[in-house]
């Protein structure tokens, strides 16, 4: 009996790696390591990071990556564990700060000025949020290009390469010269 059921359990373990078919992304591996990367002092993050290792944190962690989360992620194009990074970055007005939600990402500057970028999967559009006030942004399209909506109101349809992102860029600086007159 003993024999069969460890027999079963190795091919339902087998079949699951097999039949998913899935490389995700590994976030909650990845966050345990970022995790370990912020200690201040390299000898101290050598010995946190050896003893993930001895406790099986990194180990469990990777388990639960391939096992779960990925296919998760394959199957439902959304990580469970991807909601909730936050990082600094450094942009040319100051320090923001960037948390990943579930549906977009939350922008926080220095001064306390929040703006959500959200994307409406059912209709394929990123949208800024800020004090109350949804603004579209851009609506993806089907074949590699896009409808992005203007400051003024206009609707321009671009592609999505190195081009179309010139010719929005353009028409969005022309745009508010016109409005600033």
């Amino acid at each position: 009996m003993k024999k069969r059921f460890i027999t079963v359990a190795a091919i339902a373990l087998a079949s699951t790696m097999l039949f998913s078919s899935c490389i995700g992304s590994f976030n909650l591996s990845k966050k345990v390591l970022a995790w370990n990367q912020t200690i201040d002092s390299k000898f101290v993050n050598e010995v946190v990071f050896l003893a993930l290792w001895i406790v099986p944190v990194y180990e469990i962690c990777m388990l639960a990556d391939i096992l779960v989360i990925n296919s998760i992620e394959f199957w439902t194009g959304d990580n469970p564990v991807q909601a909730g990074i936050v990082k600094k970055v450094q942009g040319e007005n100051g320090i923001f700060t960037v948390e990943t939600l579930e549906d977009g990402y939350k922008i926080l500057n220095e001064e306390g000025k929040q703006v959500n970028l959200v994307y409406d999967k059912d209709a394929n559009t990123w949208s800024a949020v800020a004090n109350g006030t949804t603004t579209k942004l851009i609506t993806m399209g089907e074949n590699n290009d896009a409808i992005v909506h203007l400051p003024n109101g206009e609707e321009k349809k671009v592609q999505l390469n190195n081009d179309g992102v010139l010719d929005f860029r353009q028409s969005v600086e022309s745009s508010l010269f016109f409005a600033q007159k």
